[in-house]
């Protein structure tokens, strides 16, 4: 394998699928450090895929392969690594767990047609998994839960699932339960065959369970069968197993496997993966490969998102088949400056094939940097990635995931479809980034280089927003959070060579006059020649907030020509938007040009703009200047025990809360109003006091007068930035 000192078991050719039922796409989905990555380490091993599993703490995994990612020894990208089990394949999609990635879980949530959920036996559930869950629920996606570390000592199995059944809801029920000997974990115990599976010797036996378990086997067997039969649509399978009748296994698991192929039930599986201090077998990859390949759903059983005309009209009907028109759409996209574009590609229509012409549209996320674009371009060589290793394929069929090399203008969540009937997908649900982050090149080198490598990083990461502040001069990396930001720096040094650091973000702040004031403005120069003369009165006073400009002329007999009165209007605007204070731009103010002189030879146009910019500034020191700060109106989604901690930071932000309202789930939306000075972390602080339940948006309301004890201090900052 190409990564840094590669992987330990070489993986071989790329598996290809049989037709699309015979594919499984499947998102694992977890709290960071829960396990997936090492779980799909383990899975790609037990199928053979690999000859040897890599370690996480050893930067020697698939998923993994991102130096960012070997440093930090946690996943921040979505990867592949497609399996066979028996005569179906699998795409495993490995996503961050982290919040701060949420944009590429969310993309693997897309391209698959199932979602498994890991889970660590000893930290439990998190509110990022609880919020996913949530997200799938809503369009009723498949999921199963695996719970892993489950031979860890500080590791309780039964708690978890427990836990499970009280935050996911009805219908999740445990498959199996650990089963332990003298020396630690032994193998499972599956609840409808009732018989052991032991792994203790490396290699999955089967035996009768010890006694000691039948007890706990016959309450567990119990719920988890009323579970499935409640699920069954035999109606009669209820009385026949409340009057005694012994329901057939076979007929259990097949009404199992529809319910969770439905999206109505939800399997718990249990396994274990030895690692540093806890040595043992690998338990559970079988049994998990079971359910993901005869229980979760193929993509003919899964529906196609929206697709519509690229030209408009009616959204088209389409279906899961290789023969059909082609539609695709890139689920994620990186830059190399080495290799150039790969794109992630779900193809849910049609036949991909190298070589071909394909037409790329990408549309609605102008506000992020992406700009709407309708082009045709040559599909390049298609590969089954593995890690960094990209395996070439003939073709993709509908159904599968490949990855598409050389397509220029392809971006996260462009549609891929013929060129002679061109369609877009609707897009997936992705954040807002709220967190800013103000950056500057360390040299002239790394500026000249800055502009091409910003625009990458937002081609492949839609939930990163490029603000050029025109007002307060800096560039700004709208953020999902801290650690996003890292990265992104990071890779703008690893992958670029471009070097940039963080400044103080400043915001941006206006002036406006604090009571009435008169001006004169004298602009007179006559020291031979062609002189400049313009002489103007004004009287100032301050407007209601968001009123902005009025401008009022009462000259009276011509003492300022009519053709110079705009020449005065004019320099006024101008001083206005350099400010008269602390440099920030001035509104909401009425200025009446009362009075003035004009000279026949030398008066001008210029002159009479200089005179106005005077008369601004004279007046201005008259009288206090106030200094205005922008005012948000924030709206907070939290969990309902956090409520009152969550009000009380807001007023602590000098913020006013408005109001608050009960929404389904437990929780609540709190609307506020807060100045944006207090907010420039709020999407980290939020996460940290709400344990990443929270969520905000925010969006410009009104200027208010900053307190007088912050104007100075402010004022001062921002001028020396």
């Amino acid at each position: 394998m190409a990564d840094k000192g590669g992987h330990p078991g070489a993986p071989g050719r790329a598996p290809e699928a049989d037709g699309c039922d015979r594919v499984r796409n499947v998102a694992l989905v977890g709290h960071s450090g829960a396990g997936k990555t090492t779980l799909v380490e383990a899975l790609l091993a037990a199928t053979g895929t690999l000859q040897r599993a890599g370690k996480v703490e050893d930067g020697t995994t698939v998923s993994d392969f991102d130096d960012v990612e070997v440093r930090q020894q946690r996943s921040v990208n979505l990867a592949l690594a497609p399996l066979k089990h028996g005569d179906v394949k699998v795409n495993l999609i490995d996503t961050p767990g982290y919040a701060d990635f949420v944009g590429d879980l969310r993309a693997g949530l897309r391209a698959a047609d199932a979602a498994l959920f890991v889970i660590s036996a000893v930290d439990g559930i998190d509110g990022l998994t609880r919020m996913i869950w949530e997200e799938c629920a809503a369009v009723r996606m498949p999921r199963a839960v695996v719970i892993t570390k489950v031979d860890q000592q500080r590791g309780d199995y039964d708690d978890v699932v427990m836990a499970c059944q009280d935050v996911f809801g009805e219908g999740v029920a445990p498959l199996y339960f650990p089963a332990r000997g003298d020396d630690g974990l032994q193998g499972l115990i599956g609840l409808l065959s009732q018989r052991c599976l032991d792994y203790s010797t490396g290699r999955r036996t089967e035996c009768d369970p010890d006694p000691r378990y039948l007890d706990q086997i016959s309450e567990q067997r119990a719920s988890l069968i009323e579970g499935i039969i409640q699920e069954s649509e035999d109606e009669t399978l209820m009385d026949r197993y409340l009057s005694g009748e012994e329901i057939d296994v076979k007929a259990l698991i097949e009404d199992l496997e529809t319910a969770v192929a439905r999206g109505s039930f939800y399997p718990v599986l249990a396994t274990s993966v030895p690692h540093g201090d806890h040595p043992g077998p690998v338990v559970g990859m079988l049994e998990l490969l079971e359910v993901v390949t005869q229980a979760f759903p193929s993509p003919l059983e899964h529906g196609i998102p929206p697709v519509t005309p690229v030209a408009g009209g009616p959204p088209k009907e389409l279906t899961c088949d290789p023969e059909g028109p082609l539609v695709a759409e890139v689920v994620k996209t990186t830059s190399d400056p080495y290799v150039g574009r790969i794109s992630l590609v779900r193809v849910f229509s049609g036949t991909l094939r190298p070589d071909t012409t394909v037409h790329v549209s990408g549309h609605g996320m102008e506000d992020r940097g992406h700009e709407d674009h309708d082009v045709d371009e040559r599909v390049g060589a298609l590969t089954s990635p593995l890690g960094k290793t990209q395996r070439t394929v003939a073709s993709c069929g509908a159904g599968d995931i490949c990855a598409v090399a050389k397509l220029g203008r392809a971006e996260t969540g462009d549609t891929l479809s013929d060129p002679g009937a061109p369609v877009v997908m609707a897009p997936w649900s992705m954040p807002d980034p709220l967190l800013p982050v103000a950056i500057r090149a360390k040299s002239k080198a790394d500026e000249d280089k800055l502009s091409q490598a910003l625009g990458r990083l937002v081609a492949e990461d839609p939930t990163l927003r490029l603000e050029n502040n025109a007002e307060t001069r800096q560039l700004v990396l709208w953020c999902m959070g801290e650690a996003h930001a890292d990265v992104l720096i990071d890779r703008l040094r690893a992958r670029y060579g471009v070097e940039v650091e963080r400044v103080d973000l400043r915001v941006p702040l206006r002036e406006t006059f604090g009571g009435t004031a008169k001006g004169l403005g004298r602009h007179v120069k006559q020291s031979g020649g062609h002189g400049q003369y313009g002489i103007c009165h004004i009287d100032v006073e301050p407007l209601p907030s968001g009123e902005g400009f009025e401008f009022v002329d009462k000259i009276v007999g011509g003492v300022v020509p009519r053709q110079f009165i705009p020449s005065v209007e004019k320099g006024v605007r101008q001083q206005m938007e350099r400010g008269v204070s602390a440099g920030y731009p001035m509104v909401d103010v009425k200025v009446t040009l009362h009075d003035g002189k004009a000279h026949s030879v030398d008066s001008s146009d210029m002159a009479f703009q200089a005179a106005g910019a005077l008369a601004l500034k004279d007046a201005a020191g008259q009288v206090p200047i106030l200094l205005l700060e922008p005012v948000d109106e924030v709206e907070v989604l939290i969990a309902d025990e956090y409520v009152g901690q969550i009000m009380s930071d807001l007023t602590s932000r000098r913020g006013r809360v408005l109001g608050s309202q009960a929404v389904p789930g437990g929780r609540t939306m709190i609307k506020a109003e807060v100045p944006q000075l207090e907010i420039v972390r709020y999407a980290i602080d939020l996460r940290s006091m709400s344990q990443g339940t929270g969520t905000f948006t925010r969006r410009f309301l009104r200027y208010e007068p900053l307190p007088s004890h912050l104007a100075d201090k402010v004022a001062a900052g921002s001028r020396d930035g």
